[in-house]
């Protein structure tokens, strides 16, 4: 008996529908009267070895002869054709075992296949598998069974199918990349090309990629089952999946007048992450024995990613508890790699649990074996933009490069994290510090790293990540690293605390949080335009100053993109010269972005683009040597910007205010850009400022919004200052006027 959902009223027509389907092997009965759907995206269908599975599949594709019963693809009978008709039809199929040719490269299966028409082509291919594009030019028999895996689905996608049949495509793959599979056969349906009916033994794999999941029993299918269901039931696991018992033994009785409904998840059912149990570690036969329920427990793993999957042509993600899965409550993040940082990490959790907060292990590993996390590597690896190919390539540098990616894609999605911290080498630093670096600016983040006594920049970018010397390696616990592990724990402990009270409902807002903050970025050499400006604004707005020294802008902007500053009042420029002439503290070609994304009012300036920043005069590059120099210190060597080179970043600042689509006004000091930029001073050049000045006006489309502004006055002026200060103001009571307006 099979306890399915209804189909709802004017469903279409299923990709795949078997009614009624028997097959026998001499007496035999394999398939007994199998029924099964399939409307579009993904379906499982799990069971135990000689349950009738992959003969199923045999007989959808003409492979063992049906003795009665309908298999209809897209409303047509297939039913006794041959292979060949049916895969011309658009039932495409990867047979368990891969079966490749040994001696064809992967390039040469892949041209075999290839028929020329239809979106599939083998170079979409080496788009979707990287890594057979690394390998193809190596025989079927030189690959790795994971490689030997997705040639398999390759081979098969380049008959541009409509369906395609998958008999156990995980078995025998490694963790990592049994998700790299996983993923990109959600990702294939989700793309609406092709569905997929999976035969699988891994329940794990199967919930994940398709809700509900089809269960066979006996060459029946049983039930159709919600995946949350099946996920979270141990008991009917062993029941239905379970080995050690006969068929006839875990067969339950169906009331009739029950079976056109799925059964419903409990109101208790969990609704964050889902332990998955899985009730067959090893491959069973019909004598194994029962496996331990330790065993099980110690192989279960935590699932927190919705599904692609569709139910009756219903996106899962819509009617799947499945879908939201994150934390509610606030919680500390403790992350690393925790094949070689195992002990430190959870002696740090350890500390802060006892500190009486929520806890989130994660780890970072690129190795590919589940180390007892509770978010593992493979579900961080799947929330890598680019797929988590990178991570299962088996080179070091590009798993640790990919984990970074996919680390820094997954903690994006978080919610109520009140505190990040980690410990580990170098590789650990670079994918910890990295997501760590997307969470906004006020979140407690610490990093105890062996490189933290050396330059940290790249570490710490533009937020507030704490830096941590471990001392020793972090490597083993020992009475050195316990205290400085500790010291750690404890300072994390304190600090989310303290954000947990300060983000808690109905806190009371600080004083001064009725005005605004303003971004303005200064250089020494405008120093006191900065100051003037602050005096005059302070009252209405708390500003923000950022020294221009390249980090300075990128902070600058990572505080607009996560919506605290306002508004923008960016007096220094500066870093713009360095990043375009080579120098020591560069913006990036980002400088403005965050401006250009959330159009919130912004008045800018050329200050201090008269100046390229080096160290001391021995090390500025040769090419630089007979140019106008200026030691600012001992180690701060200026150098004076050319006529051409003020050209060139008129015309790169003029193309980016072109892009702001919000209320902008650019106010250029006719009178010099710096206090170096003055006549009797050092870098006074007005032919230089004139081609600066120049570029802009003419690069910079004018608009009702956006303005350039040409005064003669001094950058330093304190009547640039207050043309700066009421231009800033008139933007916002405009901009107050209009939202009323809207109202």
């Amino acid at each position: 008996m099979v306890e399915r959902p209804p189909r709802p009223a004017g469903a279409s027509t299923p990709i795949l529908q078997l009614q009624g389907v028997n097959v026998f092997y001499g007496r035999s009965h394999a398939l007994q009267g199998v029924d099964l759907s399939l409307h579009s995206g993904v379906l499982s269908v799990v069971g135990r070895n000689g349950m009738g599975k992959t003969t199923m599949c045999k007989a959808i594709m003409g492979l063992v002869p049906v003795s009665s019963g309908s298999i209809r693809f897209m409303g047509e009978e297939i039913a006794g054709r041959s292979p060949t008709e049916i895969a011309r039809l658009g039932v495409g199929y990867v047979p368990q075992g891969r079966r490749l040719w040994r001696s064809l490269t992967v390039d040469e299966h892949l041209r075999v296949m290839s028929r020329g028409k239809g979106p599939w082509t083998p170079e979409r291919i080496y788009e979707t598998f990287p890594r057979l594009a690394e390998r193809r030019r190596n025989g079927g028999g030189e690959l790795s069974g994971g490689e030997q895996q997705m040639l398999a689905i390759s081979r098969a996608l380049l008959m541009n199918p409509r369906l395609l049949i998958m008999d156990e495509p995980t078995e025998g793959l490694a963790p990592v990349i049994v998700a790299h599979v996983e993923e990109t056969l959600v990702r294939l349906a989700a793309d609406g090309d092709v569905s997929i009916l999976v035969i699988e033994q891994n329940i794990g794999v199967a919930t994940q990629m398709s809700d509900p999941v089809a269960i066979m029993v006996n060459g029946r299918i049983h039930r159709v089952i919600a995946s949350q269901t099946l996920a979270a039931d141990r008991d009917l696991q062993q029941r239905l999946l379970g080995v050690g018992r006969h068929g006839h033994d875990q067969t339950e009785e169906v009331d009739p007048s029950t079976a056109t409904a799925p059964r419903q998840p409990a109101a208790n059912a969990p609704q964050g992450p889902t332990r998955i149990y899985v009730a067959n570690p090893v491959l069973p036969t019909r004598w194994s024995q029962d496996v331990p329920a330790a065993r099980i427990e110690a192989a279960a793993r935590t699932v927190s990613r919705p599904t692609l999957a569709t139910l009756d042509g219903r996106r899962v993600g819509d009617i799947s508890p499945l879908a939201a899965r994150a934390p509610q409550e606030p919680h500390v993040i403790i992350a690393g790699t925790l094949d070689t940082k195992g002990d430190e990490l959870r002696y740090i959790r350890d500390i802060i649990k006892a500190a009486g907060l929520r806890t989130r292990l994660v780890d970072l590993s690129t190795v590919g074996r589940n180390q007892g996390a509770d978010v593992s590597a493979q579900e961080v690896a799947l929330a890598s933009p680019t797929g988590s190919a990178g991570i299962a390539s088996g080179d070091r540098g590009t798993a640790v490069a990919a984990m970074t990616e996919a680390f820094r894609a997954w903690i994006g999605k978080q919610q109520n994290v009140a505190g990040i911290i980690s410990a580990g080498g170098s590789g650990g630093t670079a994918i910890a510090t990295a997501g760590m670096q997307a969470l906004p600016v006020g979140v407690p983040k610490i990093m105890i790293s062996t490189m933290a006594a050396g330059n940290v920049a790249a570490y710490v970018g533009p937020t507030d990540i704490t830096m941590m010397h471990s001392v020793t390696d972090v490597q083993g616990l020992n009475r050195v690293s316990r205290a400085v592990l500790g010291n750690g724990a404890h300072a994390m402990a304190a600090m989310a605390r303290s954000w947990i009270e300060q983000n808690a409902p109905g806190q009371s807002p600080r004083a001064d949080a009725d005005r605004p903050l303003v971004g303005m970025t200064m250089f020494g050499v405008t120093t006191p335009c900065v100051q003037q400006v602050v005096k005059l604004i302070e009252k209405e707005w708390e500003p923000l100053v950022f020294h221009a020294t390249g980090i300075g802008g990128r902070s600058m902007e990572k505080l607009i993109d996560s919506g605290l500053i306002r508004g923008v009042i960016d007096v220094s420029t500066t870093e713009i010269c360095d990043m375009m002439m080579g120098g020591i503290l560069p913006a990036t070609e980002d400088r403005f972005g965050a401006i250009i994304r959330t159009r919130i009012p912004y008045v800018g300036s050329v200050g201090a683009l008269d100046m390229v920043n080096f160290g001391p005069p021995d090390t500025v590059p040769a090419h630089y040597r007979g140019r106008n120099l200026y030691p600012h210190n001992p180690q701060v060597t200026l150098m004076r910007t050319t006529d051409d080179e003020n050209r060139r970043m008129g015309r790169w600042i003029g193309e980016k205010l072109n892009q702001m689509e919000g209320q902008v006004r650019f106010l250029i000091p006719e009178g010099g850009v710096s206090a170096l930029d003055a006549p009797g001073q050092a870098f006074w050049s007005p032919e230089a400022d004139a081609a600066l000045f120049g570029a802009i006006t003419e690069t910079v489309r004018v608009t009702a919004t956006r303005q350039i502004i040409r005064l003669p006055h001094h950058i330093n002026d304190p009547a640039f200052a207050a043309a700066l200060a009421q231009h800033f103001r008139a933007l916002h009571q405009s901009r107050a006027r209009g939202a009323s307006g809207r109202t």
